[in-house]
């Protein structure tokens, strides 16, 4: 098999475990800003947020649109994790098969 194929399913699993533990941070950092645990007038928590909201806000709002209403309750970030482990153990057991066929 092709090591640089390899290495890039490689990169491609490291890139969406990298988004998914931000994603759970992001989701945590949600609750415990909600539950008025964290400071949210702290600048350096605010930016954070900020660039959290901004990171993963467009990848559920989507998820949102579809998912229908359960008072209170946002499942479109499990659903978002859901895809994401989907797709780490999907694109690259596609991509090291159809390099398989090809040879």
């Amino acid at each position: 098999m092709d090591n640089t194929i390899v290495a890039f399913v490689n990169i491609f699993t490291m890139i969406t475990e990298v988004v998914i533990w931000g994603l759970i941070v992001w989701a945590i950092s949600s609750w415990l800003v909600a539950f008025n645990v964290v400071n949210t007038r702290n600048r350096f928590v605010s930016g954070v947020l900020d660039a959290l909201d901004k990171i993963y806000g467009p990848m559920v709002r989507p998820i949102r649109r579809i998912l229908p209403d359960f008072g209170g309750i946002d499942l479109s970030p499990l659903v978002l994790w859901l895809l994401l482990r989907g797709l780490q153990m999907l694109v690259p057991a596609l991509v090291l098969d159809s390099t398989r066929l090809l040879q």
